[in-house]
């Protein structure tokens, strides 16, 4: 962790980002990525799994929480930036693994986690079991000695269950047992965060994508606006083109040049 920022002022800081004007926070998948971000004058970071998954050769689900646990500390070392960690379902079934995720996180220098209520095995959870779940990584947050940002996911519009009612009614309970951000990835648009935003009353991430910019979600009523894994695949995506158009005898493009890249770990 950089040593002249404490875990306790970056929670602060965290915190205080979702009482102010909505903000990006975009989902480093290395240190490197960290530091041009944070260079780029980000206010703060969020690590994306699957983006971690793939710098490891995996699919996304396919790691561990040890292994996640190493990569929030080399994300947390470097920059001074504070760090949220996507814990997907904190890697377990029951409340009790997802307080051990938090407290993983936490002791990785993280000073935010999400939790989502999907089980790759069993499917999105029933949302009383839902509920213990979030409850128990909210217990395990406020237990931590320093401000602890949680966000809690509802899952179904990543897993073909577009339930506009359901979702609502998940985050909702969730918002009661004292998450402190709400979350439903990949929502298709305006109307529905809006519908979200007007029926809670904590901070929406709202997941940004192609069709969904910006704007469209600050309208809607979203505070944080994350992209997931997706400026992770721009960049393997431009990495791949640009080696087959020299695979296939072509030159490599002007942004080859490491000078900005440079410029940017230097910050």
């Amino acid at each position: 962790m950089a040593a002249e920022v404490s875990q306790e002022r970056r929670g602060e800081a965290f915190r205080a980002l979702h009482e102010g004007p909505p903000f990006v926070i975009p989902n480093p998948w290395d240190a490197g990525s960290a530091k041009v971000f944070a260079a780029m004058g980000f206010e703060a970071l969020a690590t994306t799994s699957a983006g971690f998954a793939f710098t490891l050769g995996r699919q996304d689900g396919d790691v561990t929480l040890d292994e996640v646990a190493d990569h929030t500390a080399t994300i947390c070392d470097a920059t001074a930036l504070p760090v949220s960690v996507d814990l997907e379902n904190g890697y377990g079934p029951d409340p009790e693994d997802a307080a051990r995720a938090i407290d993983r996180a936490a002791e990785a220098g993280a000073v935010g986690g999400s939790i989502e209520d999907f089980d790759p095995d069993r499917g999105i959870y029933g949302i009383e079991h839902a509920i213990e779940r979030v409850a128990a990584a909210v217990e395990a947050a406020r237990g931590l000695g320093f401000t602890f940002t949680l966000t809690a996911r509802s899952e179904n519009y990543v897993r073909d269950n577009p339930d506009l009612e359901d979702t609502i009614s998940r985050l909702r309970a969730f918002e009661e047992v004292g998450a402190d951000v709400l979350y439903a990835p990949r929502l298709p648009g305006a109307a529905e965060i809006r519908a979200i935003r007007e029926a809670t009353s904590r901070p929406l991430n709202v997941l940004a994508g192609p069709g969904l910019p910006m704007t469209e979600i600050v309208e809607a009523g979203g505070q944080r606006v994350s992209v997931g894994g997706r400026i992770t695949w721009v960049a393997v995506n431009a990495a791949a083109a640009a080696a087959q158009q020299l695979r296939d005898g072509g030159d490599l493009p002007a942004t080859a040049d490491p000078a900005q890249i440079i410029e940017w770990l230097s910050a």
